[in-house]
């Protein structure tokens, strides 16, 4: 229906500018048509000797009329409106700033005093509620950090039990696991379980073998 309306429209609107056309030519009238179709377009016509304006011009001093002075009073009107609006919010800014409260009698400070009370209910509110989100997002941070130090101590325990742990698996070099893949110093670091048998009269002494198991811990520094 909506699209029946719109070729309707358009067809009587060319008709109309036609007929507006043949008015000019035959006539030599001035004719102006402005149209407003359904969905907001303007389609205009105007006499090719002269503009909207010369006629609005004519049609006023013809009529003896101001189209324009009314409007004029009535955007002076809205201005007059604003700046008042304008000036009371300035005034309610410094009243709320303890300026300019001499001219406010005792029920007008009460009500001020009352409105500063409930903004800073407000503001408080808003305040505890965003302490409240940074608190769960430190909260947040603190359980992951200590998700971390948990593994970390984990790890570090399991290391104490097994000494090879994480270093050597079965079948694997020294070289490859710590040694640097160019051929340069590699670094070994071994541990022996300690064994100790008490035999008798065994000892250490400068320049004798050893005779008891010791707990010993080597490090080679491999050229």
């Amino acid at each position: 229906w909506g699209t029946n309306r719109q070729v309707t429209y358009s067809k009587r609107r060319n008709g109309l500018f036609k007929k507006a056309n043949e008015l000019t030519v035959l006539c030599d009238a001035r004719v102006s048509i402005i149209m407003v179709s359904s969905t907001g377009k303007i389609h205009e016509y105007i006499n090719p000797t002269t503009t909207t304006k010369q006629l609005f011009d004519q049609y006023q001093k013809t009529l003896n009329i101001d189209l324009w002075s009314s409007h004029y009073e009535r955007m002076q009107e809205n201005l007059k409106k604003l700046k008042d609006v304008n000036r009371n919010l300035r005034r309610q800014i410094r009243q709320r700033m303890g300026e300019s409260l001499n001219d406010l009698n005792f029920n007008e400070m009460h009500g001020l005093e009352e409105d500063i009370e409930s903004s800073l209910k407000v503001i408080r509110e808003r305040k505890y509620k965003v302490i409240g989100n940074q608190i769960e997002t430190y909260k947040k941070k603190m359980r992951n950090v200590e998700e971390i130090n948990r593994n970390l101590m984990h790890e570090f325990g399991a290391r104490e039990e097994d000494p090879h742990y994480g270093l050597v698996d079965n079948g694997v070099d020294y070289e490859h696991v710590l040694g640097f893949l160019n051929g340069g110093p590699r670094m070994l670091a071994l541990r022996l379980q300690p064994h100790l048998h008490s035999g008798t009269g065994s000892h250490l002494t400068m320049g004798s073998h050893l005779t008891t198991e010791s707990h010993l811990t080597t490090y080679a520094l491999l050229e």
